[in-house]
């Protein structure tokens, strides 16, 4: 096995979170996945390069002179990767142009609708990552002009430093989703408990969602059956009765699916657009928070709870 930047840079991420969790996070893949890469890389050296305890994960002699070496090709590749597409970008732009991501979302298409009336001839482009490190390295390195990300509750970002955060919604719910016939369905707001014999479904690639579905979990004292998998498998488990999973308040309505809120709100994400400091955001947030309220006042179950925590965004524009 020939080692390759990208195995280069998976070591250094291990070394710099000090865990295969953390770093996994980080990279935006499955902890399964890097630990089969760095056993993979170890095998090909026959030897290890970090030592697995209780606290997290240690380079050894090995490891520590591997990354001695690794870590100005990383930063070198990264370097050349980020003018290469600078330069290139700069060659077909032949106007303003604003390069927004995002993750997963219902209010996207509204938002890139509501920008390209607001600031006509600017090439407006657009990335959509289930992973919100991913997205926010790509802004750090200048390869995104702003980024809307969900920070999982208990699961906060590393935002990278030197960029600017804006806060479109300090604590967004998230609703649980049901097949129409589920018992739970007939009612209006769903208690944990009703679910807890019900296989719940995740989508363990999006940063801190796995985590924060188990914390939730673990202190209800429930430990249901999970599935992991991305959503749009969910959501034909979910139809079919096979399982329930967590969603956007702004989903639906469906007719084939129930979507409730959970009782108390224990699972829950922050929303953040992120930017660089030299990025006026004043244009992308304004439309970005009249797209949100839009997506809001479609799903007549979210607009009431907006109006009875009196948040901002349920007020007439």
């Amino acid at each position: 096995m020939e080692l390759e930047v990208r195995h280069l840079r998976a070591l250094c991420a291990i070394a710099d979170a000090g865990s295969l969790h953390q770093a996994a996070r980080r990279l935006g893949v499955s902890q399964p996945s890097l630990t089969t890469q760095l056993r993979r890389i170890e095998n090909s050296l026959g030897a290890e390069l970090f030592s697995r305890e209780r606290t997290g994960c240690r380079p050894t002699p090995l490891g520590r002179a591997v990354l001695s070496r690794a870590r100005p090709l990383v930063d070198g590749m990264s370097a050349l990767v980020t003018h290469a597409l600078a330069e290139a970008d700069a060659t077909r732009s032949r106007g303003p142009r604003l390069r927004i991501g995002s993750t997963a979302s219902r209010v996207i298409g509204s938002w890139l609708r509501r920008l390209r009336v607001a600031l006509p001839g600017t090439e407006i482009s657009l990335r959509v990552d289930v992973s919100a490190h991913a997205l926010l390295r790509s802004v750090e390195a200048g390869r995104l002009d702003v980024a809307f990300v969900h920070e999982v509750e208990g699961c906060p970002l590393a935002l990278p430093a030197g960029l600017d955060q804006r806060v479109l919604l300090d604590r967004e719910p998230q609703f649980i989703s049901l097949s129409r016939d589920h018992p739970a369905a007939r009612r209006r707001v769903v208690e944990l408990g009703d679910l807890a014999g019900d296989r719940w479904m995740v989508d363990p690639t999006v940063d801190g969602e796995w985590d924060g579905v188990r914390r939730v979990l673990g202190a209800a004292g429930l430990d249901p059956p999970v599935l992991h998998g991305d959503y749009l498998t969910a959501a034909s488990l979910v139809v079919l009765g096979e399982a329930v999973a967590p969603c956007q308040p702004t989903s639906g309505p469906r007719d084939d699916m129930a979507i409730r809120p959970l009782r108390d709100d224990p699972l829950a994400v922050r929303l953040l657009l992120v930017s660089r400091p030299e990025t006026d955001t004043s244009v992308a947030y304004a439309e970005l928070e009249e797209a949100y309220r839009e997506a809001a006042r479609r799903s007549s179950g979210y607009y009431e709870w907006l109006l009875r925590h009196r948040s901002p965004l349920a007020r007439t524009p």
